[in-house]
């Protein structure tokens, strides 16, 4: 499936508009990883699990969105935008967003 974050995809032709589509995912962080990850914090480096479990919610995200722009009948997705929005206190919401199009 052809995703992108522009409004247009250079070299081809919007034929049908069919709305906008979306995918969330919603992550628990859990107790090790945050005591952990507070660790990295203090002595510097990264939160490999964190960027791990975000890497792989903003997959699923991206997943449903194009689940759905294949149930439309579409071929491509434009105009695609990734949102993160915190849960409460543990949890981490992904939302991608973007406008199911026919190409050719």
């Amino acid at each position: 499936m052809l995703t992108v974050t522009t409004p247009s995809i250079e070299g081809k032709m919007i034929e049908t508009h069919y709305g906008i589509v979306s995918g969330d995912a919603i992550v628990g962080a859990n107790m090790f990883r945050d005591v952990f990850a507070r660790v990295r914090d203090v002595i510097g480096g990264r939160a490999g699990g964190y960027e791990k479990a975000l890497r792989a919610a903003k997959q699923a995200a991206l997943d449903d969105m194009i689940a759905e722009t294949e149930q439309l009948g579409a071929n491509a997705i434009v105009g695609v935008d990734l949102d993160y929005e915190a849960v409460g206190e543990s949890m981490l919401m992904v939302s991608a967003t973007g406008t199911a199009v026919r190409v050719a």
